[in-house]
């Protein structure tokens, strides 16, 4: 039997990205409207499974309504151009699943839906409409049902003529005359002023229709409504008009062409993937563990030495170039044992096991030899894991990962077989391959981890002149060797060294958290009146929203929503949803930095080992892991307490910071040349006060608290380009004030709206932007029909040439740092980098020197039209330091 499914595009997108927070993937891709609209069109192939379907959208500005009323719709918000992105993305989704999408000039997706529903239930087939729009209820017959949308995305309630019935006393039709009465903001449909749902279902109960009311208005209760409802016939009979869906679209199609069999997750997988969709993907994918592969593996001659071997084998330490590759049993390589090292040359290929490797006298001193030149995968991950087996390594001088994680930032995959896959072949395994994924991986042995490390370094020997030739011919050849290969050798001095982390302090601190979080949940109890799990969504929907009767401002699937940016929205409304959110921090700095950080410190040095990643950001930034210390939340007093706990590791010892002020305004200064920003920088004005004082029009003492805050918000939006939409909900304000703030910017700083056009007017010619020190970034998206993907690219072609920028300079700066402290033989080492800061520790009669030093070496880093500033602190912990 067949049937129709009739969704309504607008009306669920718009749904889903009012329910959901604001998503985006890793490459910046907003995207919870189109998972959301996903959830639901998952839902309704499981539940209705239709054989015929389509998804209608509105598309242009005016219908065949504006004749009647000109005003129709007028008083809607512009679409945030966050959701606007999605909408082409939402298609393609549809596409992928084979699903129809249809809108047409002059009609609206309601129009659309209603002549199909109309057409099948003259042919008797049942038709579900999707939709969260109550006008759609006037088409429901015995064969055509509405699911309308409740709470959140995917909760929905089936509207027939019964539950019509029993919901409102009427017929589907009579929902014409009830908006006819009422009228519909969302539409700017007029309707009778001060006629309400409540008065009007009351007149239809009574008199039927539009026409029936209007013709017994003397008839009705009280001499306010006589006079609207007779002062307001004819907008009453308009509205009716335009509330009624048109059932006579001129459709260039019939219901046989909308027919859908099933959908094939072959074309869904690579979409759902690239939208990091993973619990969807989960739900297709038939076999969570598919088959890798098989690839045909190069077959290697290959020698293992041992004990009794080694001499016969020490001439390759002749050789002018090795590659070499260690193997680690696990991803963390302050924590992997390092079970054997492969060499490669011209012609000759030698594993070398752990235990050969550490006795043999000629490979130690090879390995140690600054001269002699090594190429690796991760020579910093590399250099690390050798170290704590006690072998030292030097002389790398070139990089497979960081080169071609420069050759294309973007490219999501840098294992060493993905990059074989990209550049040469595929003669190369991937370890998941070779090793097993999860629960099933195993460790190799013997010959077996012989051949596979060997291939790898025949792999990396043969990769070294093709990422050579294309790192220079980009223009990325200094960046790689003068500046990606030295920070990569500081990193592992750094990592090496690790930082000292107070366990008792932390212990105390813990203490004094959990006091403050007990101290915070009564004080939670007595606002509310009442005890609760503060930490259930749906026990604290209940006390704000049934017991305190806060505003509803999200829905979600299962209830109303208590996320982040709805509490910082409610907080100015009562006193406890601050406290809420102070008690979240709270907690959160208790289980993620707390425990955290005891779990990752080594109880051998008391350190904790960080690692950075510096083959991860598109824009050259350095991210850390195991734990993230880049991330330690300083806007609590008690998330800066945190820093406490970090302190030298040698007595009478202090810790340096050093930070860059405002370095991405100052790049951004400099770039777009604009003579208002450089002035402002050159006089060490205030950059936010300055915006403020240009974009509000006051003086320098007028400039309030919150007018310096949204100036700052402006300021620093703007650099990664930032919407009317996002801006208000940075600053909680409306969408026309959000978007009147940049424009006066943009008015206030010409040469910087200057600046953004010309750097995607060159994306678009070149298809990259650059930093200042050649970093590259392609858009390939630049060009793209999909105005999702388009508008990322744009923003990302106004942002990383700052961004990047930034992160070029300060890795400048380490490198010069390093070599400042060798030269002037300074005790000092550099412990951390977080992101525009740097942290040393040093002894306290060093700091003086230290002090000038690293300011002068920073701020002179880079020349710029605007000088660079660098804030420097010193003190017994990082805290103190800041």
């Amino acid at each position: 039997m067949n049937k129709l499914v009739l969704i309504d595009g607008n009306s669920i997108a718009f749904r889903a990205f009012y329910a959901l927070p604001l998503l985006t993937n890793q490459s910046g891709t907003y995207t919870n409207a189109a998972y959301g609209f996903t959830m639901m069109l998952m839902k309704v192939l499981e539940e209705e499974k239709p054989t015929h379907m389509l998804v209608a959208f509105d598309i242009g500005k005016t219908t065949f309504r504006h004749k009647e009323y000109k005003e129709y719709k007028g008083k809607r918000d512009k679409t945030p151009g966050e959701l606007s992105e999605q909408l082409p993305l939402i298609r393609d989704l549809l596409d992928a699943f084979g699903i129809q999408h249809y809108g047409l000039e002059g009609y609206e997706a309601d129009d659309i839906i209603g002549t199909l529903a109309c057409q099948a239930d003259g042919e008797e087939v049942p038709v579900t409409i999707v939709s969260g729009d109550k006008d759609l209820l006037q088409l429901v017959t015995e064969r055509v049902s509405v699911l309308m949308t409740r709470k959140g995305v995917t909760d929905t309630q089936r509207y027939d003529i019964q539950a019509i019935s029993d919901r409102y006393g009427l017929k589907p039709k009579q929902i014409i005359d009830l908006k006819g009465l009422m009228g519909d903001s969302s539409d700017n449909i007029p309707g009778i002023p001060g006629v309400g749902e409540k008065t009007a279902l009351k007149l239809l109960h009574q008199f039927g229709s539009v026409e029936g009311v209007l013709a017994h208005v003397d008839e009705l209760p009280g001499k306010k409504l006589k006079e609207r409802v007779a002062e307001h016939a004819e907008q009453a009979r308009m509205s009716k008009v335009l509330a009624t869906i048109s059932c006579e679209v001129p459709l260039d199609f019939s219901l046989d062409d909308l027919k859908f069999e099933d959908f094939d997750p072959v074309n869904v997988v690579p979409l759902f993937k690239r939208l990091e969709f993973k619990t969807l993907l989960k739900r297709i994918q038939k076999d969570e563990t598919p088959a890798i592969e098989t690839v045909e593996a190069k077959k290697l001659t290959f020698a293992t030495v041992n004990r009794e071997n080694t001499k016969e084998w020490e001439g390759i330490f002749e050789r002018a170039h090795l590659a070499l590759y260690a193997e680690m049993t696990v991803p963390n390589y302050h924590r992997a044992e390092v079970p054997g090292i492969a060499l490669s040359g011209e012609g000759i290929h030698l594993y070398i096991p752990l235990e050969t490797a550490l006795e043999w006298k000629a490979f130690k001193k090879w390995l140690a030899d600054s001269a002699k030149q090594k190429t690796a995968y991760d020579v910093k991950g590399t250099h690390v894991a050798l170290k704590r087996q006690g072998l030292e390594s030097e002389g790398f001088t070139f990089d497979v990962l960081l080169a071609s994680y420069l050759i294309n930032p973007s490219e999501s995959e840098h294992e060493l077989s993905d990059i074989v896959g990209r550049k040469l072949d595929d003669s190369l395994p991937s370890d998941e391959t070779v090793y097993g994924k999860g629960a099933k991986r195993r460790q190799l042995e013997g010959e077996e981890l012989a051949r596979h490390l060997t291939r790898k370094t025949e792999a990396l020997f043969r990769l070294q002149p093709v990422l050579e030739k294309e790192l220079q011919e980009a223009e990325l050849a200094s960046l790689f060797y003068d500046l990606e290969l030295p920070v990569a050798k500081i990193l592992a001095e750094m990592e090496w060294v690790g930082v000292k982390v107070d366990k008792e302090g932390l212990r105390k601190l813990e203490k004094e958290l959990t006091a403050k979080l007990e101290e915070l949940t009564t004080k939670i109890y007595g606002l509310a009146g009442t005890e609760f799990n503060i930490n259930s969504p749906k026990q604290l929907a209940e006390i704000l929203f049934d017991k305190l009767g806060l505003p509803v401002l999200k829905k979600t699937k299962t209830g109303y929503s208590t996320s982040a940016d709805v509490l910082e929205k409610l907080a100015p409304r009562h006193e406890i949803v601050e406290e809420i959110l102070h008690y979240r921090q709270v907690g959160k700095l208790i289980s993620t930095y707390v425990e955290g950080l005891l779990k990752e410190r080594f109880e051998e040095d008391g350190k904790i080992h960080t690692r950075f990643n510096q083959a991860i950001t598109a824009t050259g930034r350095l991210s850390s892991t195991d734990p993230n210390l880049q991330n330690i939340p300083i806007r609590l007093e008690e998330g800066r307490r945190i820093r406490k706990v970090f302190v030298p590791s040698e007595k009478n010892w202090w810790i340096l910071s050093a930070d860059y002020s405002q370095i991405e305004l100052r790049v951004l200064a400099h770039l777009s040349g604009d003579e208002s920003l450089i002035e402002a920088f050159k006089s060490n004005m205030d950059i936010h006060t300055k915006t403020a004082m240009d974009v509000f029009g006051v003086q320098k003492e007028d400039v309030t608290s919150q007018m310096r805050r949204h100036a700052k918000a402006v300021n620093f939006g703007i650099v990664y380009g930032i919407s009317d939409y996002g801006l208000s909900q940075s600053l909680n304000i409306s969408r026309k004030e959000a978007g009147e703030f940049i424009q006066r910017y943009f008015e206030s700083y010409p040469g910087v709206k200057q600046y953004m056009d010309e750097i995607v007017r060159k994306a678009r010619k070149d298809g990259y932007v650059t930093t200042m020190l050649r970093r590259r970034r392609y858009l390939p998206d630049i060009h793209s029909s999909n105005y999702n993907r388009r508008s990322f690219a744009e923003r990302t072609a106004m942002n990383t040439p700052i961004q990047g920028t930034a992160a070029d300079i300060i890795k400048k700066a380490m490198v010069e740092m390093s070599r400042a402290l060798h030269k002037e033989n300074l005790s000092a080492r550099l412990l951390l980098q977080v992101h525009d800061e740097l942290i040393f520790e040093a002894p306290e009669e060093e700091l003086g020197i230290l002090s000038d030093r690293v300011r002068r070496v920073m701020e002179e880093a880079i020349q710029l039209d605007v000088p660079l500033k660098v804030d420097v602190d010193s003190g017994r912990t990082w805290y103190e330091a800041k």
